[in-house]
């Protein structure tokens, strides 16, 4: 194996702490004869239990070794793989090299371990290459990953050559990406000590949908039609769901995530005090094969804060063009997003800011530069009453529909008032007294 891993060239830039690489340089240790077993048993199931932790982290069943290698595959970005993401590659001096790499990770990835397991009087490879998992369920984490990687390794089992093995591997990157990104739906920036910005997967992200959201259908219309102009490569709008806590502006931005991953949506969430590095986030993805929603949460500003302008200036107005695969969604409790104080009111006084009318329309030109703004009220009392009652059946509570209002009513005066929200907790509430019955 070590020497397959030593010809690679475009996939050759392997982490020294790599799963491949620590177990291509056990095996050179073996072959170079004198080595002490125990030792070398131990370092191999280091590496096993790093390849079970991460099986168990995406959900990876049957063979694991296959798992991986398709995982190394999908995850590497290189010229190559970057390309194809975005368009057929022809043939030529780098298909060539690439053709080369492919035959060695075939090697690879169909490697008898039968002559290690032998050597070493040990049964841990086969083990792995019939795994199943204690529990399958698409509530894992990861499942969007964990469902790519094991059809592409399916893909490759099923491969009869080396250039099918090729067309297996370029065809899933034209087809969902490569990367973190092209296997990920939502991630968040995590700034470096030396600060550099990094993505980093948001893996346990709700599997919701714009049906789990009962009623606000004017508003769930107009964001659906924003985001299929968008996905489609047709100029959309930024946009800003304002409104009372607790009413679906949240929900509605993760479900339009799911809904549009398919169709190359990201998301990519931001808060208030990155917004400096908003300019560096968006420098990092414009090239890539993906539309990206940069999503602010409970956006608001204080008086005194000034993040709002580097805002301001990536949304309109600043020197370089917001690229087409970039829009901004953001939720707030507030419509004009930036407190407004009685000064603000006053055009002329004795601050150092004479004309306040000046400061006004600065603060309310962030509001503007939304081409969409959807409102999001508390339901009435009466739409509070056919929420629950739409929870409560989808939930299979068996309560009758008089007495689900009526203690909904009784719930909602002692938990936070009427919202979707307070309809979704009264409802978790009856399901656990529910079960709690019937143990």
């Amino acid at each position: 194996m070590h020497r397959e891993i030593a010809e690679l060239f475009m996939y050759g830039d392997l982490d020294k702490n790599s799963i491949l690489y620590r177990l291509g340089e056990i095996f050179e240790v073996m072959e170079s004869g004198g080595y002490n077993r125990q030792q070398v048993i131990r370092d191999i199931k280091v590496q096993l239990k790093r390849l079970l932790v991460l099986a168990t982290d995406y959900g990876f069943d049957n063979n694991l070794w296959h798992n991986y290698i398709a995982f190394f595959l999908l995850m590497n970005e290189n010229p190559f793989s970057l390309v194809c993401e975005k368009s057929a590659v022809s043939e030529g001096t780098v298909t060539s090299i690439v053709k080369e790499d492919f035959a060695h990770i075939r090697r690879i990835f169909f490697y008898d371990f039968s002559a290690v397991e032998q050597a070493l009087g040990v049964n841990c490879f086969s083990v792995l290459s019939h795994y199943q998992a204690v529990k399958k369920s698409k509530k894992i984490y990861n499942w969007n990953v964990s469902e790519k990687v094991q059809a592409l390794s399916q893909k490759l089992e099923a491969a009869a050559d080396g250039d099918a093995f090729y067309q297996a591997v370029t065809g899933f990157y034209h087809d969902y990406g490569v990367g973190l990104f092209g296997l990920n739906k939502a991630f968040r920036v995590e700034v470096t000590p030396d600060g550099a910005i990094r993505f980093v997967a948001i893996n346990n992200m709700d599997v919701v949908t714009l049906d789990d959201l009962v009623g606000y259908e004017r508003q769930k219309k107009k964001l659906v039609e924003n985001t299929e102009a968008f996905v489609s490569g047709v100029r959309a709008n930024n946009v800003l769901l304002y409104g009372d806590s607790g009413t679906g502006k949240s929900t509605s931005i993760k479900a339009i995530i799911n809904q549009y991953y398919d169709r190359g949506l990201r998301m990519i969430e931001i808060y208030k005090h990155q917004f400096k590095y908003l300019s560096a986030i968006i420098s990092t993805v414009k090239n890539r094969n993906y539309k990206f929603i940069i999503y602010m949460d409970d956006l608001s500003f204080e008086d005194n804060e000034i993040e709002y302008k580097f805002l301001k200036a990536v949304i309109e107005g600043g020197v370089e063009t917001r690229p087409d695969n970039i829009l901004i969604y953001a939720t707030s409790n507030r419509r004009h997003l930036i407190k407004e104080t009685w000064n603000d009111k006053n055009d002329h006084t004795t601050q150092e800011d004479i004309h306040h009318s000046d400061t006004v329309e600065e603060k309310l030109s962030l509001v503007s530069r939304f081409g969409i703004t959807i409102g999001y009220s508390k339901p009435m009392p009466k739409e509070f009453g056919n929420i629950v009652v739409t929870l409560a059946q989808r939930a299979g509570v068996r309560m009758d529909e008089a007495t689900l209002r009526s203690e909904a009513v009784k719930w909602e005066m002692s938990h936070g008032g009427i919202s979707g929200r307070t309809a979704q907790q009264f409802v978790d509430y009856l399901v656990y007294q529910q079960a709690k019955s019937e143990v």
